[in-house]
């Protein structure tokens, strides 16, 4: 079938550019650590190596309290994904950047409030996508595919046997774009799943904050920055009008671009936040039934 979501010449296949950041992934290779092992280690999962482990303690040293930032960014994608499904009326939802399942995945979250939604999740990583099938296989209306994010059309492409593509939908973009090289402008990148979706659908995001305006926070976010990209090869921390023009074509939902532990939380906070979870910024976005050209 041709159309906006159909493969173009020179997208097929799953390749992965070598660019860092969204370079060949690592794998399974126990002598490096991997985006998505040291990211499933640090909601507390077990498929990780001790490379990653020791990266992550690494990083802990000087930002004590970085653990509590994954936790905080899965706390809202919960909302998020509630807000999607009970809200929008949302009830088809890509995962891009998925990485590892782990607890309180989106389709489960999606389900307790809409039992026919549809999950599609999305990575690059082979190892993640086999992972992710084996774990996944026995649940209705979950799939996961191998794609780059940073090729939106190859993406909807390879997702489009498992959902109704003419109806709105959501992709999330969760901890990824902050591992997308300025070379590769993410900001075009987000434009054009903007252009490809159809009109009513959401796109949600987060990334690494660099506070300009706090020179304590800055410095943490330069020193990070610099662990991430030497350690992992990617992990920009951007100020935040570079995160704002991601949402360029897009109606924010209310409370906006916010720290993620802002928007829409269930009730007052119950200690101080660390300066480690003001790091980073998430918001959802609609796009407009009448685009604008």
């Amino acid at each position: 079938m041709n159309g906006p979501w159909s493969r173009l010449p020179g997208e097929e296949g799953t390749g992965s550019s070598p660019v860092p950041g969204v370079r060949s992934p690592v794998g399974p290779d126990p002598t490096r650590p991997s985006i998505a092992r040291v990211h499933d280690y640090s909601l507390g999962g077990k498929d990780n190596y001790e490379v990653d482990r020791r990266f992550f303690h690494d990083i802990l040293r000087i930002a004590p309290r970085m653990r509590e930032v994954p936790l905080t960014t899965r706390r809202w994608l919960d909302r998020v994904v509630r807000y999607l499904v009970c809200e929008a009326a949302i009830d088809q939802i890509v995962d891009i950047g998925a990485g590892l399942p782990a607890f309180r995945n989106i389709h489960e979250v999606a389900h307790q409030h809409e039992s026919r939604a549809r999950v599609v999740y999305v990575d690059n990583d082979p190892l993640c996508c086999t992972h992710g099938r084996a774990l996944l296989a026995r649940h209705a209306g979950v799939q996961y595919v191998q794609a780059d994010l940073t090729r939106p059309r190859n993406v909807l492409s390879e997702t489009a046997d498992h959902l109704e593509r003419d109806r709105p939908l959501a992709v999330i973009l969760s901890s990824v774009l902050h591992h997308v090289p300025e070379e590769l402008d993410p900001a075009r990148i987000v434009r054009e799943y903007t252009e490809i979706l159809p009109p009513g659908s959401y796109i949600a995001l987060n990334h690494y904050l660099d506070p300009a305006d706090n020179p304590v926070a800055h410095r943490l976010a330069r020193e990070l920055e610099n662990r991430f990209v030497h350690g992992l090869g990617s992990g920009w921390f951007r100020p935040r009008e570079r995160i704002a023009a991601l949402f360029d074509g897009l109606e924010l939902v209310e409370p906006g671009l916010v720290e993620v532990g802002d928007w829409w939380p269930h009730g007052p906070a119950l200690r101080p936040r660390s300066p480690e979870e003001r790091l980073m910024l998430g918001g959802l976005g609609r796009i407009p039934a009448l685009r604008h050209r």
